[in-house]
């Protein structure tokens, strides 16, 4: 980093206030003061770094924690440099200021803009994500609470029904929209004893159930019920009631927010409308990540998601080591003296170390060099999950290979050209 009449900031963010700390290229301070966190406190800060500098916003150089909010947009939206660092990191850069372990915001300040000046590779700089990314990444993250609010009813409705009619849940265990739909028409064993094949049948047809008939549906409601103490029955089917509406709503809510993914993933994967001539003449011209991506094999929406969403930087500059280390695929390796001990990486992206994992799997039943790598790592010794890790971690290299060709993914590629 060239440091010639350049000057760094360090942002220390908090809810109500922000510290930040200015020095120039030779470490000396400018000067140092607080804003409230409001929009005229953030327009004061970007223009007391340019008063007080005397620079214009391309020659400061902001180092923050957080890399996104809205410190972070005001800054780049003015021009400014804006670097991130892990707060791990900025931990240890703490060390250089203080022995004994204090903590001040000021500080931290100071020591953002200390540690960017001196050890600037140690950050990743900051950019704006276009629109499309952005909602993909709240719709993303939203998919997943909504799936955890979903998980935590089921689970809340079968305890109740385990108390008195634990039938419901032996008809599907998670509690689908046709198994409320049977419980609201026969909520307990005595109402189940008089239910007709006529209306259970309707509900069938009008959820499209086919793996099971109405004969079968009738045939579990009416087993031998349970014996309950007196008011057990009616608590119960009130405590349902409520909790089978949430149910009912969240699922109409992830189904919405399944059809936001599909509709962003389209507009990520089309064509951008400048994007024409930049191909060279006779040369197909460059896909953008998100068709590269749909291209794999075994990717789906929500792996697609995830990987646009919580690995953006890392997919903007094809970084394969960053991608593996985010997904959990880059074992840490243990060495001391004549000791060596390889383990599995746990400090990663829980987010996307599930979307990996669930993408090898599909990905090993479907695609034959996935299936073969797969069977191999078995006839080895190597365990389910560990198996798909190297799978992922495969899947990552042609992904990234994908990436910077700028091309589809080709499952004939390999063939032709051992074929040549």
């Amino acid at each position: 980093m060239n440091q010639t009449q350049m000057y760094f900031a360090g942002v220390d963010w908090a809810s109500e206030k922000h510290d930040v700390w200015l020095t120039d290229a030779g470490g000396k301070r400018l000067g140092m003061r607080t804003f409230t966190h409001s929009g005229e406190g953030l327009a004061q800060l970007c223009a007391w770094l340019t008063a007080t500098s005397g620079a214009e916003p391309g020659q400061i150089h902001v180092a923050i924690e957080v890399p996104h909010g809205p410190v972070v947009e005001a800054l780049l939206e003015r021009g400014f440099n804006v670097y991130a660092i892990n707060p791990k990191q900025l931990d240890r850069f703490r060390d250089r200021f203080t022995l004994a372990g204090a903590k001040d915001d000021s500080r931290d300040a100071e020591t953002l803009a200390s540690s960017l000046r001196t050890d600037g590779r140690a950050f990743r700089k900051l950019a704006f994500d276009e629109p499309a990314l952005v909602e993909l990444r709240e719709y993303s993250r939203l998919t997943d609470e909504l799936t955890q609010e979903k998980n935590r009813l089921a689970n809340r409705i079968r305890q109740q029904l385990w108390r008195y009619y634990p039938q419901i849940a032996q008809l599907d265990a998670d509690l689908p929209e046709w198994v409320l739909d049977v419980w609201e028409a026969a909520p307990d064993p005595a109402k189940a004893a008089r239910l007709s094949k006529r209306t259970a049948s309707s509900i069938l047809k009008k959820r499209r159930i086919r793996r099971i008939g109405a004969d079968e549906v009738l045939g579990i409601l009416r087993t031998q019920p349970l014996s309950v103490a007196p008011g057990v029955t009616d608590a119960a089917k009130a405590h349902i009631r409520l909790l089978a509406e949430r149910l009912r709503l969240v699922n109409k809510q992830i189904k919405e927010a399944h059809g936001q993914l599909d509709r962003l993933g389209a507009v990520l994967a089309a064509p951008a409308p400048d994007s024409e001539g930049e191909a060279e003449p006779g040369q197909p011209p460059r896909q953008r990540d998100a068709a590269i991506l749909d291209s794999l094999p075994g990717i789906a929406r929500i792996g697609r998601a995830t990987l646009l969403a919580e690995a953006t930087e890392a997919l903007r500059l094809r970084d394969y080591h960053a991608l593996r280390i985010l997904c959990g695929q880059a074992p840490v390796t243990r060495r001391s003296g004549k000791s060596r001990i390889v383990v599995r990486r746990y400090a990663c992206n829980p987010r996307l170390a599930n979307a990996l994992y669930h993408w090898a799997r599909v990905a090993s039943q479907i695609d034959e060099k996935c299936k073969a790598k797969y069977a191999e790592l078995r006839k080895r010794g190597h365990s389910h999950a560990r198996a798909l890790r190297s799978v992922g971690d495969r899947l990552l290299a042609v992904a990234c290979a994908m990436l910077e060709k700028g091309t589809l993914f080709d499952p004939a590629f390999g063939s032709a050209k051992t074929a040549c």
